[in-house]
């Protein structure tokens, strides 16, 4: 068997995790199915793993060195995979953005991050964390952006987004800011790239009136739902709690305006804003 390659602070600490997997799983002889039922996981999982798409988990760390022998290796490695440059309580439900087959989002207060531009993005990193850098800052709207990405693949998911009319009344950022902003969301649209509903302030109470929600289908594996408030966030993949969420989000939907009335909304505020009306 091959010596351990030896960890270089350079390199991706969850590029190598998913590399020492494969290497230890081939050096015995198993496949992914394999060492999956080996660990209580799909073999689907362990490949996602090892491509570096999903970040290790520490169960799965304590199972591998029992599984394999490795006398604590992966569970050191693990302290090193599981750092991500974005929050801890948004990392788990962020990998599987690029795995989903449909994301569905209702957003309160401000734009769905997927759908920020660069300045608007600044700006609300600069309100919510005043005493940040700038190279922080701005760091964090570069990884913002680099996020959207998922939505130019040919396998993009279908993203559908009912913003509450909160989005695109509030000034966030000033006119010019805002007047791109909405400009960019309706580009999207008449690209056909995305579904955006608003929910108008004429709908008065509705299903999510507490807070945002965001829920991700897939091809080959049951649906989460996550939701969020100022610094926390919760992954929920629990079948009764997802359905429920997926409920909620249905009956927002059922009141928002119909697509095609949205975009007018949008496009009408985007020109109010770019004439300089706040």
């Amino acid at each position: 068997m091959a010596s351990p390659k030896p960890l270089d602070p350079s390199e991706s600490p969850r590029a190598f995790y998913g590399a020492e997997v494969r290497r230890l799983r081939e050096a015995r002889g198993l496949s992914q199915e394999a060492l999956g039922e080996m660990l209580f996981f799909s073999g689907a999982y362990i490949g996602q793993i090892e491509s570096a798409i999903r970040r290790p988990q520490e169960d799965l760390s304590e199972r591998l060195d029992a599984a394999l022998g490795t006398d604590g290796h992966f569970t050191r490695l693990y302290r090193l995979a599981s750092r991500s440059r974005f929050a801890e309580y948004f990392t788990a439900a962020l990998e599987l953005e690029p795995l989903a087959k449909t994301i569905s989002t209702y957003a309160s207060a401000i734009v769905p991050g997927l759908l920020q531009t660069p300045e608007y993005a600044r700006t609300i990193f600069r309100s919510a964390q005043p005493l940040r850098s700038a190279s922080d800052i701005s760091e964090r709207v570069s990884l913002r952006m680099d996020r959207a990405q998922i939505l130019d693949g040919p396998t993009s998911p279908l993203l559908w987004v009912v913003m509450d009319e909160t989005t695109i009344r509030r000034p966030v950022g000033g006119a010019a800011v805002m007047a791109e902003q909405l400009s960019f969301i309706s580009g999207l649209i008449r690209e056909n790239r995305i579904i955006v509903q608003v929910l108008p302030f004429s709908a008065g109470a509705h299903a999510l009136l507490e807070g945002t929600l965001l829920l991700m289908t897939f091809a080959d594996a049951p649906p989460v739902a996550y939701i969020e408030g100022p610094h926390v966030g919760t992954l929920l993949d629990d079948p009764s709690a997802t359905s429920k969420c997926a409920l909620s989000f249905d009956l927002v939907r059922a009141a928002a305006l119909s697509p095609e009335a949205s975009l007018t909304l949008i496009e009408s505020a985007a020109e109010e804003y770019a004439n300089g009306q706040d």
